[in-house]
């Protein structure tokens, strides 16, 4: 059977839509028929695949960054790591570990994921308060922290981990 032919527009379209390689992003509009949103479909569940194969992948390298509010009353440190230099010196690895301080300061979560709660208070509510991978992201409430982290690893071909980080208040005492 023949292959569909794809128009360079819609693959171009998608590929800055999703970051994805063009290559991949092509097979997945023939595999949807032409469809961009069945396409788009068919990537986020690649990418999930392709995260879940890198989890036990070391992660050593990667960087340290900060958020500091504009005000000077708020702050964050996060530590983000992943398999290569050469990741973490890629733009969109620096962005997402600057927009994580910014979440980390904004929403105040407690912990990185859900695992490391205590088995009591893993409740829906407690968990998506708490837990920083099943945050909504402030920029964009559609998605979640853990889902950005699964495009990035799915962009970046590496596992990429969030791996503590530490929130700053004024006034506030230590663990609030």
């Amino acid at each position: 059977m023949p292959t569909m032919r794809i128009p360079l527009d819609a693959i171009k379209a998608l590929r800055e839509e999703t970051g994805a390689a063009v290559g991949t992003v092509r097979s997945a509009l023939e595999e949807a028929g032409g469809d961009p949103a069945k396409a788009r479909e068919l990537l986020k569940r690649k990418g999930v695949e392709a995260a879940q194969k890198r989890k036990d992948r070391a992660a050593s390298l990667g960087r340290v960054e900060s958020y500091v509010h504009h005000d000077g009353r708020v702050g964050a440190l996060v530590e983000i790591n992943c398999e290569t230099d050469f990741v973490a010196r890629l733009p969109e690895f620096q962005q997402f570990c600057r927009e994580v301080a910014m979440q980390v300061a904004s929403q105040q979560p407690s912990v990185v994921s859900k695992e490391q709660l205590p088995a009591g208070q893993r409740d829906a509510a407690v968990i998506k308060q708490a837990c920083l991978l099943e945050q909504s992201f402030i920029k964009d409430q559609g998605q979640s922290i853990g889902q950005l982290l699964t495009a990035l690893i799915a962009k970046t071909g590496e596992n990429i981990v969030i791996r503590r980080f530490t929130r700053f208040g004024l006034g506030e005492q230590a663990g609030q």
